[in-house]
């Protein structure tokens, strides 16, 4: 048995659909859903671990992909570049799992690496560009 954990972006026209119950029942895996963030009619981000088949998680990834949803492996990191950032708090109020918080008393920003789960939408929402993805 494989196990593999993925970030699925879901794009506001399929937040309805039942794409991740019909992907581990087409492909006989197991799930657990690890952090997850819908808001109807708007966006969604699913962290997932699927178990099974390594060829039965590659394909249903790749179907997956093909009904419209982003998918992308948790291995990936999100790092911030110290230097660079204005503490301007715009990532914040991205961040679906608090990994981005501001500090009241001192209005600095904070990142927790450990609660961050890759889905990048900080890095898109930062200004100063101070937010990225280490590959």
């Amino acid at each position: 048995m494989a196990t593999r954990r993925v970030v699925v972006h879901y794009p506001r026209h399929l937040i309805e659909a039942p794409l991740v119950s019909q992907m581990v029942r087409r492909y006989d895996l197991e799930f657990n859903i690890l952090r997850a963030t819908i808001t109807p009619r708007s966006e969604g981000v699913i962290v997932l671990g699927l178990e099974g088949e390594e060829g039965s998680i590659r394909d249903a990834l790749s179907w997956a992909g093909a009904q419209g949803l982003e998918v992308q492996p948790l291995e990936r990191d999100v790092v911030r570049d110290e230097k660079r950032c204005t503490q301007c708090g715009a990532c914040v109020t991205m961040c679906p799992t608090g990994a981005l918080s501001r500090d009241i008393g001192t209005q600095e920003v904070g990142f927790s690496a450990g609660d961050c789960v890759a889905c990048e939408l900080c890095v898109s929402a930062c200004p100063p560009r101070a937010m990225r993805v280490a590959l």
